[in-house]
């Protein structure tokens, strides 16, 4: 049977909802695609985070640029800040939809991470191979209330972190991994 992933409560106490309602996918027939199950998504706070970090640096180039041009006269300046500004733009303009695409999906035997929509990415982390289930979460991420869930095995590429979870998915997702993980580790 197939286990599923804790809700947090954070979601009674506001309206907004702890997560995105649905994951969007590719429209591309070769697309990835797994069948039957239920895809957890992250919270929608994930994308306030990046837009406000991204902004903040998006700013300071943004200074750093004028005060260059205007108070030592360093016209170049436009190209490289012009360059990373239509950037950064572009990347704010397509995180909402990035963030849809980030879902997992707690499998009989594993954990399977998704993200990207042109850029596909799945991975499929067995319980018994988890060595290691660690929550971050940065300064803004307190502050929106989420946060990170990294788990590493021994093979590096299939080091997965969860960015924007709800704190309370967070920490009762890393409880049921290492419950099952252990489980499985006693079984190898």
């Amino acid at each position: 049977m197939p286990a599923e992933a804790p809700q947090g409560t954070e979601a009674a106490q506001t309206d907004e909802p702890a997560t995105f309602d649905r994951i969007v996918e590719s429209r591309s027939e070769s697309r990835l695609v797994l069948a039957e199950g239920v895809w957890h998504q992250i919270s929608p706070r994930y994308v306030w985070v990046q837009l406000l970090s991204s902004g903040i640096v998006l700013a300071l180039v943004v200074a750093a640029t004028l005060v260059l041009v205007l108070a030592f006269g360093q016209v170049w300046a436009y190209i490289p800040g012009g360059i990373f500004t239509v950037i950064m733009v572009w990347t704010l303009a397509i995180l909402p939809r990035q963030a849809r695409a980030i879902g997992y999906r707690l499998r009989e035997d594993d954990l399977v991470f998704r993200r990207g929509i042109l850029w596909q990415r799945f991975v499929a982390v067995p319980y018994g191979r988890m060595q290691l289930v660690d929550i971050t979460h940065g300064p803004l991420d307190r502050a929106f209330g989420i946060a990170q869930l990294k788990f590493v095995t021994a093979a590096a590429a299939t080091g997965v972190t969860i960015p924007g979870l709800p704190q309370a998915t967070a920490d009762t997702l890393r409880d049921h991994l290492v419950e099952v993980a252990e489980s499985r580790r006693t079984g190898l």
